[in-house]
């Protein structure tokens, strides 16, 4: 990969921010979305050494009753099983990444979490609101991807630190749920391998896999491990405007403990995500996906996800 090459793919981004393994925590944590991988650099981190600094903001609206894979109605969820009304989430991410050398390379991410939640309960009679707004958990990761010249493979390690809020309440003073908070309160190992090729003339593909795990538990939770795939398309031959499209799978665990809604929590998901990048200059682009369900099969009673959205803009150094 000369040298070209490298700064083409530096500045192709579009959102790793739900994206590797950065889903953010909602109730039921298959039910969030998957990850995206639209950072265009799992498909070809630059090989030359500097800072580059991200900044995405998505958005993911969750407002359909789903149980297995199936949409159900209210009036389907027994009493005592939570019914839940809608989970909106904001979520903004900045990210820092350092590259020493054409093989090694450390990222940090760190999201801001807004999300608005409205139940019934498990009585279905009371309605209960909240809106939390605060910082989310710190993601460091490190990759290497010195196996071959063509430094086309490589492999991701990190941690997941509980530096986000899991405390904090409904608008009645009642706990919010812990799967709802902005913060797990649990250390995570985050681990991934990635390949990217090109397979005729300004054609490019990837493919990205990466498992999160909790290290301990906390305040009588655990979330469930969460496995992504992604696999990727682009197109190069328009000047600076870059069509991409992803197929994103996530399957998650259930949340365990006795502060967990371990039946209401969990599944697979496969979404489709289409999206484009903009080269505004040498150094900054722009980036927008959306992002679609065509799979869902989720544990007990939740609100699955309808759409989201995710934009950004990155500039390197």
């Amino acid at each position: 990969m000369n040298h070209q090459i490298g700064r083409t793919l530096a500045r192709l981004h579009g959102l790793f921010t739900l994206g590797l393994v950065h889903a953010p925590s909602a109730h039921g944590c298959a039910a969030c979305g998957c990850s995206l991988a639209s950072d265009w650099e799992s498909q070809g981190y630059s090989v030359e050494p500097g800072f580059k600094l991200d900044v995405t903001y998505a958005y993911l609206e969750q407002e359909q009753l789903r149980s297995g894979t199936h949409n159900i109605s209210p009036g389907d969820v027994p009493e005592g099983q939570e019914l839940e009304k809608s989970t909106r989430n904001n979520i903004t991410t900045l990210g820092l990444d350092y590259i020493f050398n054409s093989d090694w390379g450390v990222s940090l991410d760190l999201p801001w979490v807004a999300r608005e939640h409205s139940t019934l309960g498990e009585s279905h009679d009371e309605l209960q609101t909240s809106s939390t707004s605060s910082i989310g958990d710190l993601r460091l990761m490190g990759r290497f991807q010195g196996f071959t010249s063509e430094h086309r493979f490589g492999l991701t390690l990190g941690i997941k630190l509980a530096t986000g809020s899991f405390t904090d309440t409904f608008s009645s003073g009642e706990p919010l749920d812990r799967g709802l908070q902005p913060g797990t309160g649990t250390t995570d190992l985050l681990a991934g391998v990635y390949y990217f090729g090109t397979f005729a003339k300004n054609w490019g593909y990837f493919a990205q896999a990466a498992l999160q795990t909790p290290l301990d538990s906390r305040a009588d939770y655990k979330p469930g491990t969460a496995e992504n795939l992604n696999v990727g398309l682009r197109y190069t031959g328009i000047g600076g405007v870059i069509p991409q499209f992803q197929v994103n799978g996530r399957i998650a665990g259930r949340d365990s403990g006795a502060e967990a809604d371990a039946l209401d929590s969990g599944g697979s998901l496969i979404f489709i995500s289409p999206g484009v990048t903009f080269e505004v200059t040498h150094q900054l682009a722009t980036y927008v996906f959306v992002q679609v369900p065509v799979y869902q099969n989720l544990n007990g009673y939740q609100l699955a996800p309808n759409w989201g959205i995710t934009a950004g803009v990155r500039y390197v150094f």
